[in-house]
């Protein structure tokens, strides 16, 4: 029995086997098996025993990492079955999961030039992916970018202008976005307004979910329904402000106070199909940087599991 194990990155990826005597098997030498949300993986095992099975296609929860399990031990009982009838099971149960797939950015600052960069590519790669994704979600910076690629992907770059743009102009600032008579929330919308359609109310329509906070009793609530441009553009700055680093007076919509929603769920997962998690930070998350270390310690914070510290990091000098 050999288990590999392969983080699927491209549409096509070889599954590389133990090392060992492969040579002739029943088994058709290429296969290729639907394992995750967005790419494909072709299977290579000849090898000298009577039967090569994958015995098991076992999606885990990232829906990225997928482990293979290939049993190479048969008998001559085994040496006319085909286990195709058996892949096509699973391959179906996996194409069902797909009929309802999500995308959740997560909250972040400026470090939303992230998700500028994931949705860049989603959109120029991933076409097949966005055909069935259903719905998106975002907190803050996030909710921005699931607005831009789902209401106007083609303005991603003019966006990552922008914020590209707005931070180098906060950065010249003697204090930053706190210096006095600088107003964060004017610049924002700005760049939303310049950003944004006519109609990106009706076509982001019960398929945006956007986090936010109540400043009055400090829960969390997901707006997904817009009667005007200016509601979407409200509930969006309502999403990104940050008390004092954004001003000190929070965006009023519908007769209420809010401010941003990565105060109580930076991280938005639906309850319907399955949420695609995008995050700048290191974590349990599918999309997100890589940062490995011997044991990796997660600290929860706004419902992000972000990767807290490395344990081969202990006693290193800073």
């Amino acid at each position: 029995m050999w288990t590999v194990r392969s983080l699927c990155t491209a549409q096509i990826q070889l599954c590389q086997f133990k090392e060992g005597r492969l040579c002739s098997c029943i088994f058709p030498q290429t296969q290729q098996f639907w394992i995750g949300f967005l790419n494909y993986c072709t299977i290579t095992a000849p090898h000298e025993r009577l039967k090569c099975q994958v015995s098991e296609i076992n999606d885990k929860t990232s829906g990225i990492d997928t482990t293979v399990a290939v049993s190479a031990e048969g008998t001559k009982a085994d040496a006319g079955k085909s286990p195709s009838g058996e892949c096509d099971g699973k391959q179906r149960a996996l194409e069902a999961k797909m009929k309802h797939i999500n995308l959740s950015f997560a909250a972040c600052g400026f470090l939303g030039i992230y998700h500028l960069g994931a949705a860049a590519a989603l959109y120029r790669h991933g076409k097949k992916l966005l055909k069935v994704v259903k719905d998106y979600a975002g907190a803050s910076a996030g909710s921005l970018a699931a607005t831009v690629l789902l209401a106007v992907p083609d303005n991603i770059e003019k966006c990552e202008q922008f914020t590209y743009g707005f931070a180098e102009e906060i950065r010249k600032l003697d204090f930053g976005a706190v210096t006095p008579g600088y107003d964060f929330m004017k610049r924002l919308r700005e760049g939303i307004e310049s950003i944004l359609p006519s109609n990106a109310h009706e076509i982001v329509e019960k398929r945006l979910y956007v986090s936010v906070t109540n400043v009055r009793n400090g829960k969390n609530y997901l707006f997904s329904s817009f009667a005007s441009r200016e509601d979407l553009i409200k509930v969006l700055l309502a999403s990104s402000f940050i008390p004092v680093y954004a001003g000190m007076k929070p965006v009023e919509y519908k007769g209420e106070k809010w401010v941003d929603g990565g105060l109580t769920n930076g991280l938005p997962v639906l309850p319907a199909g399955r949420t695609v998690t995008i995050s700048p930070f290191s974590g349990r998350l599918d999309i997100c940087p890589q940062d490995k270390g011997r044991v990796d310690l997660y600290v929860k914070l706004a419902k992000q599991d972000i990767m807290n510290h490395r344990m081969d990091e202990v006693g290193r000098d800073p």
